[in-house]
């Protein structure tokens, strides 16, 4: 294994480091604030637009699908490159296409700018968490890496907060306009204080298997996305499947043969590796989720406001953003299977809390279901990042991030795509046994649509149409309690896991 090379020499006093730590971490909040940030923004955007269902799920998931496919091998160009100009090269990516898609009014011309965006994001992501893993000495990494995760995690309240508050004066625009200015500044930042580091003697990138990876992850993501709405045998959902195993099949085969490949399969052998993999995946799959789930009961439930249920959402964020900060010690204290086990078990006790959410229940309830999610990612996302960057040297830190930042990223979406399904499907389910008898079949399927709509053809429906409101809210509650206990479910078998399998206090387990 290679000595690995740097660009130029490290910090010799923590003053640079601290410039580094905020540019890296804006950056960070940046590109991951920027789907929640949007979600509040959809109806005025199809209302100016004229965007159909399809093309505005398409609005937010091109960048999602771009982001996710494009991981591995940016993270691998920032290492080969340099780690500078890769973030400086996403940061302005992600900028032009954020302004630009807040001067158009053409739905597909936004789909389009929202991939360039995720084209940005997925050259800034992995970028920021190999900076400090490469400009931070092995005494100050821990807290460095503990507020990486916290921003990582509390960038999408981060998004939600900002997106109420500017929706509350300006249209839907702002929000693209304020994402690419925040970049376009960061950006400036990062040119003047960002050290350059990459390994000299690295070796030729592997475009095949980035290519390979690149499809296989588009493909997965490709498929759950469309599943909900094409129907999970459809013939394009299923072709997207088959596309993205055949091509981690290929990438399996390929980068068990090469000699220096991007991401050696072999790492999963490597009990922090692998668990570290299936823990962040478990863990953002819940909490991308969670978020999905749980703002539609806010605002369609509770009936809060874009802004007000920002608002709920931000003691989450204030836990998770704290409590990481301190997380190393505790890591290091108590050690990383025993944490990642109390993370999880109060990510999961969480979640329960929010299982028993009704109609009738108070903010109070959703607060003590939010906070020990919040405590519980602090605590387990620690170990789950440190002992996947402890399994790569440290000229393979970017691929590290990217693999980090890959298994959450598709934990996400498949979280949104997987437990919406779920809700979903309980909805149309209890709305169709328990529509009051003699209401129009038109009325009962255009309520099936979901609970926003219900709640449209309801008011014209008179006495029938405050029982088909009521039946359409207890359905809703139904569908979320089962996808929650899903969650909850999913959690604790991976803290089972976890303690059973992931590594105590050294990095690398095997």
């Amino acid at each position: 294994m290679s000595t690995p090379q740097t660009a130029a020499p490290p910090p010799t006093s923590t003053t640079p480091r601290r410039g580094v730590l905020p540019v890296v971490l804006v950056s960070l909040a940046v590109v991951v604030s920027a789907v929640p940030s949007l979600n509040v923004a959809l109806p005025g955007l199809a209302q100016d637009t004229g965007a159909d269902q399809t093309q505005l799920q398409w609005i937010v998931d091109a960048y999602a699908l771009v982001f996710a496919g494009l991981l591995l091998p940016a993270g691998a160009l920032g290492d080969r490159l340099g780690r500078k100009p890769v973030l400086i090269a996403g940061l302005a990516l992600f900028a032009a296409g954020a302004f630009g898609a807040g001067a158009v009014d053409e739905p597909d011309a936004i789909i389009v700018l929202r991939g360039l965006s995720g084209v940005g994001a997925a050259l800034v992501m992995p970028t920021t968490l190999s900076i400090i893993t490469s400009s931070f000495p092995a005494a100050e990494r821990g807290k460095a890496v503990g507020a990486w995760i916290g921003v990582a995690g509390a960038g999408a309240v981060f998004g939600l907060l900002t997106s109420g508050l500017l929706l509350e004066w300006f249209a839907w625009p702002s929000i693209f306009v304020f994402g690419g200015s925040l970049a376009a500044l960061t950006l400036v930042a990062a040119v003047a204080v960002i050290p350059d580091s990459r390994d000299a003697a690295a070796p030729r990138i592997d475009a095949v298997s980035g290519v390979l990876s690149s499809l296989g992850l588009a493909g997965i993501v490709y498929g759950t996305i469309e599943g909900p709405h094409r129907g999970w045998t459809d013939a394009g959902t299923l072709t997207a499947f088959a596309v993205g195993v055949l091509a981690g099949a290929l990438w399996l085969g390929w980068s068990l043969r090469t000699a220096n490949p991007m991401l050696d399969p072999r790492l999963f052998r490597v009990r922090g590796f692998a668990t570290g993999v299936l823990s962040i995946t478990v863990q953002f799959f819940v909490f991308f989720g969670m978020v999905f789930v749980v703002l539609q009961y806010l605002q369609l439930i509770l009936d809060y406001t874009a802004l007000q249920a920002g608002l709920a959402m931000t003691p989450m964020g204030l836990v998770l953003g704290g409590l990481s900060r301190r997380a190393p010690h505790i890591v290091a204290t108590i050690g990383r299977r025993r944490a990642a086990g109390i993370g999880l078990a109060l990510m999961t006790a969480g979640v329960l809390v929010l299982a028993r959410l009704d109609a009738g229940s108070s903010y109070w309830l959703v607060l003590a279901g939010l906070l020990p999610i919040g405590a519980g990612m602090a605590l387990a996302t620690t170990p789950a990042t440190t002992s996947i960057v402890d399994s790569l040297p440290g000229h393979k830190q970017g691929v590290a991030s990217a693999v980090n930042d890959a298994a959450r990223e598709v934990g996400g979406t498949l979280g949104i795509a997987v437990l919406g399904s779920l809700l979903n499907d309980g909805y149309r389910q209890g709305v169709s046994d328990n529509a009051p008898a003699g209401l129009p079949p038109e009325a009962v399927h255009a309520a099936q649509e979901s609970l926003a709509v219900s709640q449209t053809v309801a008011e014209r429906l008179g006495a029938h149409g405050e029982r088909l409101g009521q039946v359409a809210v207890d359905a809703f509650v139904d569908g979320y309690a089962v996808a929650y206990l899903v969650s909850a479910v999913l959690l604790a078998l991976t803290a089972v896991a976890i303690l059973a399998l992931g590594p105590g206090r050294a990095a690398n387990d095997s």
